[in-house]
């Protein structure tokens, strides 16, 4: 971490972290830390909800309240969370295996009911804790460790999914721009609905060495060199089919939350109309 904001939130002794050198997860996890700290968030008023993979381990380097949950089904635990009490600040982290793989489906449902949360996705582009699989955002004919050859399927655009199933905010960022990424987290963090924060960061260990990134810092040239605002993006011939990809604030809007929503159903019930 660059300073000492954010401290508080992170348990005693918990550091060094366990994810691999050249990882960009503990920048992520640094930008939500000072951010929580910033907005004057507190232990008690502030739920983390993981599942499982490199990015679920974080819960266990924050001082807030944690749920641990199973893979694909951190959204649900944490949708439960909000809808019981509306009150906490919830924040759920995810990798792509986790998100929108194993986890597509329940992904969607919580972007449809715009419930009131930010899943952070951290998206490293494969499955980084079980050998390096290919997974739903794996680029097309990349290489994994299932893919020896070259990845036969399209990926998702996890940005584009969220927008399409409904989500009040959406943005994405890199690891190569950590302050930027803190600001858009905070951002996500203060907006009402569902906040989908994407950070880019392929793995280290298994993506990029299969894909011409054999060290960190190409990772990060790559990440400086490919993630581009939209006007940017816009005056690039075959953009995507040379590796560029969209960063900044995709959507901004104020549909009514789930909880708003929930409200208005029960008092109607209650009032007998």
């Amino acid at each position: 971490m660059a300073d000492s904001t954010g401290l508080k939130f992170m348990r005693p002794g918990s550091l060094p972290h366990m994810w691999c050198s050249g990882c960009g997860n503990g920048i992520v996890l640094g930008a939500l830390l000072r951010s929580f700290e910033e907005l004057g968030y507190t232990n008690e008023d502030t739920v983390v909800v993981t599942g499982i993979g490199c990015w679920g381990k974080a819960d266990d380097y924050v001082t807030t309240n944690a749920l641990h949950t199973t893979h694909g089904r951190a959204l649900t635990f944490a949708t439960g969370v909000k809808a019981v009490n509306p009150k906490l600040h919830v924040v759920v982290l995810m990798g792509d295996g986790d998100g929108v793989t194993i986890g597509g489906n329940h992904f969607i449902h919580a972007a449809r009911r715009n419930i009131d949360l930010t899943a952070i996705l951290v998206n490293n582009l494969n499955y980084g804790m079980t050998g390096g699989q290919v997974s739903a955002t794996t680029p097309a004919y990349s290489f994994t460790s299932t893919t020896r050859f070259g990845n036969p399927e399209r990926e998702f655009d996890v940005c584009e999914l969220a927008e399409a199933a409904g989500a009040n905010f959406v943005v994405r960022e890199t690891v190569y721009n950590g302050w930027r990424l803190q600001n858009l987290i905070k951002e996500a963090l203060n907006h009402k609905g569902f906040s989908l924060v994407e950070a880019v960061s392929p793995c280290s260990t298994h993506y990029g060495p299969n894909n011409k990134m054999k060290v960190p810092i190409h990772m990060i040239r790559w990440l400086k060199e490919k993630g581009v605002p939209r006007e940017k993006y816009d005056q690039i011939a075959n953009a995507k089919e040379n590796g560029f990809f969209v960063v900044g604030k995709l959507v901004d809007q104020n549909a009514p939350d789930f909880n708003t929503r929930y409200a208005e159903i029960q008092a109607r019930a209650l009032s007998g109309k």
